[in-house]
């Protein structure tokens, strides 16, 4: 698979809502963001799984969230919940199923293999977080595992907490598993989304994370917070100045055919320069193409 090969889907905000409350999932269909992961596992209490599992598949039964990418995210694997919950989902059919604390290619295969077998429409991809050790040091097989794995989302709190590190600004202590999961989902032409950020009343830390995860090259952000999505759709987002830009390569380099050297604004242009440029524009098209 390749990343030319799909149509671009803007990720730049999908907010964790807990599906045992109603008035955030009433709230969700109002916000700007991307997507939308319906959470059973951490934000919904063990007595409250079941009505929150109902919740999610409503829902995303309803029709109500627009274009609004909808997942649900299940129980992780050995939990007393996950069948349950991974066969509700399958049968609801949200966008993606996002799976908790997945390790292995033998764990995505063995959850594609549960998605079929449940029916799950081909429409709904599998989104697998990777945060532990054992997932960082399987991730390039991991990545490559299924082609209906569309998506990784860094765990990031539970990385730290494995990790025996700590929640700092730059996020030193993350950053080679952070670059390996990128360097995975590239390679194998997926979605990447970086991790949450706790600290919610903290718009300065926030801004310069997402800055971080942009500039690395994560497609978009996992939030906790409603603040947090205006930002994140800004960070994420393409500037009017990198469209101008990309725009102006483009015409140079039609403008330029057979002259063999093409310039625009005094700097060579080159095909790889070309195909950044495409990607910058379709980027642009599909969030204008949201409204």
């Amino acid at each position: 698979m390749s990343a030319a090969s799909t149509t671009f889907r803007p990720r730049r905000s999908v907010l964790y809502m807990p599906s045992s409350n109603a008035k955030a999932l009433e709230k969700a269909k109002t916000l700007a963001i991307d997507g939308v992961i319906l959470d059973l596992e951490d934000s919904v209490a063990p007595d409250a799984k079941p009505s929150a599992r109902d919740a999610a598949c409503a829902a995303v039964a309803s029709g109500e969230y627009g274009k609004r990418e909808l997942t649900i995210r299940v129980n992780s694997l050995g939990t007393e919940w996950h069948d349950a919950d991974l066969a509700a989902a399958c049968a609801a059919g949200p966008d993606g199923i996002v799976v908790p604390k997945v390790n292995s290619a033998g764990e995505v295969r063995q959850l594609v293999a549960a998605m079929e077998a449940a029916g799950a429409p081909e429409h709904t991809k599998l989104w697998a977080m990777v945060e532990t050790p054992e997932a960082i040091f399987n991730v390039r097989e991991l990545a490559a595992a299924s082609d209906r794995l569309a998506v990784l989302v860094m765990g990031t709190n539970d990385l730290v907490k494995e990790l025996y590190a700590e929640h700092v600004p730059g996020r030193a202590p993350l950053l080679t598993s952070l670059s390996l999961a990128l360097l995975a989902a590239r390679a194998a032409g997926i979605a990447i989304l970086d991790g949450v950020y706790n600290d919610v009343k903290n718009a300065e830390g926030f801004l310069a994370e997402c800055e971080q995860g942009r500039q690395m090259g994560f497609d978009g952000k996992t939030l906790i917070h409603p603040g947090q999505v205006e930002p994140a759709n800004e960070q994420f987002a393409p500037s009017e100045a990198a469209v101008a830009d990309a725009r102006g390569i483009l015409e140079a380099w039609e403008a330029g055919k057979g002259s063999g050297v093409v310039t625009y604004n005094n700097k060579m242009v080159e095909n790889l320069h070309v195909e950044s440029a495409e990607r910058t524009l379709s980027i642009a098209d599909a969030i204008a193409a949201l409204g």
